[in-house]
């Protein structure tokens, strides 16, 4: 760590306040807003006077953002000067067209993110295969289609300035989608990561409704380019945080997610990225617009493994039933295999498997 660069910044926050349920203070000027599983923040500038909206989370966050903003500002302050995007994947952008419209206000993102706000073009698919849990396991469920917010949508500035944020700065951290950013404040080292590295194992659904802390990297079943994502991780390591604020997860303070984030750049190929995957060997393509021009062909190994799941749940689950109509001995049997099935079937897809090889000696929450 550089310690000398460290002991520059200010120590503005030690800890998360919660203000009212899921509306949490992150650091001065700084609020967290928890929708389900998903983050968004809100950021108020310097003097005061303004504040923007750091993504739009899921469709139910719009409400809880309005409702967060009645509460800490007063009315003549409860809209924001803009909505900035830290990409724009289902879960970050779910209230964006109607939070934009009603405020009346502009948007911005990379331009490398355009393609996905503007209805050019989808993400690349998700990628179930990648283990973790069973977050992984649904992605195949998850929306990759474009919005089209192109009447109110513009470029970041090329400076690397936020608007309206004068204290902040914007860094492209790609690599979880092609115009991923990540936002800075350097006199206190605040850092919003987006999901270039979470602080929670999203790919777990019991680590996410758990929130156990951990500084991972983005969340792996929609992470198409794993050199980018390691890159970023890198250059987010360099920053020295003192928070680290993200898209998933709680906000953690201090040395330990700095020693944490250090360790997951020095590791990234065995902490940070799955162990298989449809993108682990092979990266989709993106051009210089954002949209991508090649996309690996998915492996047919996941679709077996679903079905080999399904027939063993299935089995499993007529076995377990036959204990209601057996006694003494065959009840005892029909109750181990049946439970043993239907335990093994998460297994043949990868719900209980690491989400990489270097997993099993963090101590984490089992990946279900």
């Amino acid at each position: 760590m550089n310690k000398a660069l460290i002991a520059k910044r200010n120590v503005s926050a030690t800890e998360e306040k919660e203000l009212s349920h899921n509306v949490f203070l992150v650091a001065p000027g700084v609020w967290r807003i928890k929708d389900i599983f998903v983050n968004v923040f809100m950021i108020q500038n310097a003097d005061a006077s303004e504040w923007v909206l750091i993504d739009a989370g899921l469709k139910s966050t719009g409400a809880k953002v309005k409702a967060a903003a009645a509460e800490l500002f007063d009315s003549a302050g409860s809209t924001p000067k803009a909505i900035i995007m830290t990409h724009g994947h289902f879960d970050h952008r779910g209230s964006l067209e109607q939070l934009a419209a009603e405020w009346g206000v502009q948007v911005y993102s990379h331009h490398m993110e355009q393609p996905y706000l503007t209805g050019a073009s989808s993400y690349p698919p998700p990628d179930p295969s990648v283990g973790g849990g069973m977050m992984s396991i649904l992605s195949f469920a998850y929306p990759k289609g474009p919005i089209n917010i192109s009447d109110r949508l513009e470029e970041l500035p090329e400076d690397e300035s936020v608007p309206f944020l004068e204290d902040w700065k914007w860094i492209h951290t790609p690599g979880h989608t092609p115009g991923h950013i990540s936002l800075f404040r350097e006199k206190d080292a605040v850092l919003i990561s987006g999901d270039a590295c979470v602080t929670t194992m999203q790919e777990s659904v019991l680590a996410v409704l758990t929130q156990k802390k951990y500084v991972c990297g983005p969340p792996k079943y929609f992470t198409p380019d794993w050199g980018a994502a390691a890159r970023s991780v890198r250059e987010l390591e360099s920053l020295e945080p003192n928070v680290i604020a993200s898209g998933h997860g709680q906000a953690m303070y201090g040395d330990e997610p700095r020693k944490e984030l250090h360790k997951l750049s020095r590791d990234f190929w065995k902490l940070g990225m799955p162990a298989t995957g449809r993108y682990v060997k092979k990266a989709v393509v993106f051009n210089e617009e954002g949209m991508a021009t090649s996309i690996p062909k998915a492996g047919s190994g996941f679709a077996l493994r679903l079905l080999g799941a399904a027939a063993m749940l299935a089995l499993g689950y007529v076995i377990y039933k036959q204990r209601k109509t057996t006694t003494g001995f065959q009840k005892l049997a029909s109750n181990h295999l049946g439970k043993s099935l239907m335990a093994s079937s998460l297994a043949v897809i990868g719900a209980s498997a690491p989400a990489s090889a270097a997993l099993p000696a963090i101590p984490l929450i089992p990946a279900i």
